[in-house]
């Protein structure tokens, strides 16, 4: 199930680095309540920095709906709330990873709902490298752990770095079998907040040789709802993903459905069908994903990494340019993997930096008319109201920041209350 080819540019564009203040000014946006990956950057643009969207931010909030432009939720978190992220991350040996920076995995700056901040402990360089997502049952079978230890083993002797998500079962014997030779962490929780906690001393282990990423906060317990997203930021590092063992009803199968989404590979390793822990990898097999017998296999169905990275870095975000959002690449969707439930992910671009205020206005109101507690996606919004889609994501971004909407990541609307 390879990505649809495209060619390589000539000379793609490298993102630079920003100042500190601006840099810090990153950090305090995504954390402020209402501010997800895709407000951030639409934000980003509209005021052509973070700083300048700080101060817009209680401005739009209220003209969504907000009671009040100075209170709770509608102000962004104080700078001394990001100063002391920022501290103890560096305590703990850490560092912050923002969307323009250099280092910042360029696999993952490619995908639509990219995180602006990641907080990374190790050597950030291994996230440039060809990563292989490895990832499977929780509740995984002596067989499913014997055939993790052995990929992951002989795909670090070839020079491939392993990515799963520390959890129980399969992640942790591909961890394991990998630490000598390079693997990335990614945590549902906060940097400091590994789980399970029996893998603390994994998770210590690992940045000798790789690194531990997490988008979430300093703190952050992990909750049911952070996994998906955990995910998404796997499969997104990733040229592919290798479901080793997986029930029907597996996180690792939401896994599987974004690397396809995200134009990744996505590869299976087939089982019996008398056991319940393969069904869903057997099920992904039969409707598209590689099956894979050997780590040749693998290696034969990675794609080109110079190649995708060179494609993906041409969209790269470059500070201080306009059309963020315009530019913000999103990968093709594989035509072997059926789509996801929540559709696909609209990213218009947007041909106006200050959208008609009075056209937004009269918007806001018709979308709320139109929205309900069932889902709709953003592009059926946008058909129904017959309007521009920069005036419609207007409203829909003034909306959200006042508490009225929820968005998902694949932008999926529902109205609060």
């Amino acid at each position: 199930m390879t990505p649809t080819a495209q060619p390589a540019p000539a000379s793609p564009t490298a993102p630079t680095a920003i100042a500190e203040a601006e840099k810090l000014a990153w950090l305090r946006l995504i954390r402020t309540p209402q501010v997800g990956s895709k407000n951030f950057f639409y934000l980003l643009e509209r005021a052509g920095s973070a700083q300048e969207a700080l101060r817009l931010l209680p401005q739009l909030a209220k003209r969504g709906g907000a009671k009040s432009a100075s209170t709770g939720v509608l102000q962004p978190i104080a700078p001394e709330v990001a100063e002391r992220e920022l501290a103890q991350l560096a305590q703990l040996g850490g560092q912050l990873l923002i969307a323009a920076d250099a280092a910042y995995p360029p696999l993952l700056r490619a995908i639509s709902d990219a995180p602006p901040c990641i907080s990374v402990l190790g050597n950030p360089a291994v996230l440039h490298r060809r990563l292989l997502a490895m990832v499977g049952t929780r509740h995984a079978s002596g067989n499913g752990i014997m055939l993790a230890n052995q990929f992951a083993q002989q795909l670090g002797e070839a020079g491939i770095i392993t990515c799963s998500g520390l959890a129980r079962g399969i992640d942790t014997a591909v961890h394991r079998a990998s630490l000598n030779t390079g693997t990335v962490a990614v945590l549902a929780g906060g940097i400091d907040q590994p789980y399970p906690p029996e893998n603390r001393d994994l998770y210590r282990a690992i940045p000798a040789h790789g690194c531990v990423i997490s988008e979430m906060p300093w703190g952050e317990v992990a909750q049911a709802n952070h996994f998906p997203r955990r995910n998404r930021l796997i499969s997104g590092l990733s040229l592919a993903v290798l479901v080793v063992e997986a029930a029907r009803r597996s996180g690792s199968l939401i896994t599987a459905r974004m690397a396809a989404e995200q134009g990744r590979e996505v590869m299976a390793i087939p089982g019996s069908p008398l056991d319940p822990r393969a069904q869903g990898s057997n099920d992904i097999i039969r409707e598209g994903a590689l099956l894979v017998q050997s780590v040749a296999d693998v290696v034969q169905g990675l794609p080109n990494f110079e190649a995708l990275r060179n494609q993906q870095a041409a969209a790269a975000l470059t500070p201080g340019q306009p059309s963020l959002l315009a530019d913000w690449p999103t990968a093709p969707r594989s035509q072997s993997m059926p789509p996801a439930p929540i559709g696909k992910v609209h990213q218009p671009a947007i041909a106006s930096l200050a959208p008609d205020e009075q056209q937004v206005d009269r918007l806001r109101h018709r979308l709320l008319q139109l929205l309900s507690p069932t889902p709709i996606g953003l592009d059926a919004v946008i058909e129904l109201l017959n309007a521009p889609p920069p005036e419609v994501l207007a409203a829909v971004t003034e909306l959200e920041l006042a508490g009225q909407i929820l968005r998902s990541p694949g932008d999926q609307l529902i109205r609060v209350g």
